[in-house]
């Protein structure tokens, strides 16, 4: 049967389900079948005496009867006076005719109907015309799945969402090795106990076999770094009016520029892979207390931090562990100044004008970095212990758009923070330092879906002492250059470099989003320049490296 023929049957077929039963009342007594194609039958209630009857349609297709054919009549008149359609195959006229019938509903069925009627709970027009369409297609106990009410519960709470993440590092520098053969997993889930008080929940799961595959690393760092478990935010949120505040273990973000921190003062760092990881898996949540005031263009904003969260830093053989001196002895570090004694505690204001939004902050704290106190003798070989100091940082941020380029600036001085310095008399082989660090940015959207990032960076050292390693003023550049190649295939490249020296990082990748949810990713991670310098020091650790991310 050629497609239209076929288009017509179905188009005759779906008039007879869509036109109203009432439609076809005082139709003329129905007509034998030839060959059968379908039947509907339906209620009516419209009868005078009340009683139920049932209206059946027959759909039949037969040929054109001879005798008519005979006749000179056209198949157009002959349709007309006989209410059916027809139409041709292979030349060859067929009809299709309608009959309807009228028949009484059965006894039980009119018994069950009443009784249904009777318990069955009011609905409204249009309620009860979906019921009686769905009742026609069979999917009564669908529909009434679906329209059942959720529990209040359910409309409260979200999904699981998080990640899982298997990242593979082979580090190529003598001696070769494999440095890294992780999978992490991350869950976390929503939800709001009412429209004022919400709430968070969310861990992370951390496995590296590459500890379990190879002795290359000393015991204590593959007992440090084999797993670990994560609480990550944990939190509740309360709303009220032009106040907000949140009690748990929280991210508390003031500023974040391309591949270095300057404004994040409040944010602990895992630094066992230095600052390699993306920033949302490099930083550590604190348990805090904040309460946020916002009005118009103006936010307000107080912090407490009851217990400190310090940085994470490994354990001496790490590829990365941040000692000020190769071949030292190290001992553990100390953490004893985690307690309410030395709560952090800060504020920061925040406005938008005219399009620059401008922020000052004010922060205390036992500092999240390591001081490397060196506990041996002036003449005994070098021994050192990393210890946490209590410093006060002031500083602000503004942040421009100007359409195809966004302007970003960060400063922050630090007050009490100590150095590590050469001179053997030096107590504990460290002189205090007060320093202003800023960065500028420009971020630029280039046509071909191209993202172009600079930046120049300063660190200005107060009363600088000439026995550190670091310059007077140290200056930085960076150059962020991120294209999309495909649709789904993109490539970036990072240049972090000294101006001072030859002191620097370089970061290509590629990443593929070759499904939905799906990213597989391929990079290399590569140190040059002098021993004592912030990259430098890792120039034994270059590294190429791949990761596969599902997202849920």
């Amino acid at each position: 049967m050629g497609h239209g023929p076929k288009l017509g049957y179905f188009i005759s077929v779906a008039a007879l389900i869509v036109l109203p039963p009432q439609s076809f009342a005082g139709t003329a007594a129905p007509v034998s079948p030839a060959h059968p194609v379908s039947a509907l039958s339906a209620p009516l209630t419209t009868h005078n005496d009340e009683q139920p009857l049932v209206l059946t349609l027959s759909l039949s297709l037969s040929s054109f009867p001879p005798r008519e054919a005979a006749k000179t009549v056209s198949s157009a008149d002959f349709a007309i006076r006989h209410s059916v359609s027809i139409q041709e195959i292979n030349g060859e006229p067929l009809l299709i005719s309608l009959s309807p019938t009228l028949s009484p509903l059965p006894l039980q069925l009119v018994t069950r109907k009443e009784e249904d009627s009777l318990t069955a709970p009011a609905k409204d027009d249009v309620g009860a015309a979906l019921t009686s369409r769905e009742s026609l297609f069979g999917d009564d106990e669908a529909s009434s799945d679906n329209a059942a009410p959720l529990p209040p519960w359910k409309k409260l709470v979200t999904d699981w969402k998080g990640f899982s993440q298997l990242e593979i590092a082979d580090n190529y520098s003598n001696p070769e090795h494999l440095s890294k053969a992780k999978l992490r997993t991350e869950l976390l889930r929503t939800g709001q106990f009412n429209e004022h008080i919400k709430w968070k929940i969310s861990g992370r799961f951390d496995y590296d076999a590459a500890y379990d595959l190879s002795n290359f690393y000393p015991a204590a760092v593959r007992r440090d770094q084999r797993y670990e478990f994560f609480l990550r935010e944990n939190y509740v949120d309360v709303s009220a009016g032009d106040f907000d505040f949140r009690l748990g273990r929280q991210h508390v973000i003031w500023g974040e520029m391309v591949g270095l921190f300057f404004a994040d003062v409040v944010s602990a760092k895992d630094m066992r892979e230095f600052i390699l990881p993306a920033f949302d898996i490099l930083r550590i949540p604190q348990y805090a207390v904040r309460a946020e005031y916002s009005k118009n263009e103006l936010h307000a904003e107080v912090l407490w931090i009851p217990v400190p969260t310090l940085d994470e830093i490994g354990k001496p053989g790490a590829d990365f562990y941040p000692g000020p001196l190769r071949g030292a002895a190290y001992l553990p570090e100390d953490r004893s100044g985690r307690n309410v004694g030395n709560s952090n505690y800060g504020v920061r204001l925040s406005q938008l004008m005219n399009g620059w939004d401008i922020s000052g902050f004010y922060y205390h704290s036992l500092d999240a970095s390591s001081t490397f106190y060196r506990v041996s003798g002036p003449t005994e070989p070098p021994v050192f212990q990393p210890r946490h100091d209590q410093i006060d940082q002031v500083g602000g941020t503004i942040t421009k758009d100007f359409g195809p380029m966004v302007f970003k600036g960060e400063l922050v001085y630090t007050d009490g923070r100590k150095f590590n310095v050469a001179r053997p008399a030096a107590v504990d082989g460290l002189v205090r330092q007060n320093t202003l660090d800023y960065a500028l940015g420009l971020d630029f959207s280039l046509p071909a879906e191209t993202r172009l990032n600079l930046q120049f960076f300063q660190r200005v050292f107060f009363a600088h002492d000439p026995g550190i390693t670091s310059d007077m003023v140290e200056n930085g550049a960076s150059v962020l250059l991120n294209r999309k190649l495909w649709h789904t295939l993109e490539a970036q490249a990072l240049l972090i470099h000294s101006l001072n020296r030859s002191d620097w990082m370089f970061r290509p990748r590629v990443s593929w989003n070759f499904e939905r949810n799906w990213r597989w990713a391929l990079g290399a991670d590569v140190f040059g320049g002098r021993p004592t310098g912030l990259f430098g020091r890792f120039d034994q650790n270059d590294r190429v490296y791949t990761e596969l991310r599902f997202s849920f």
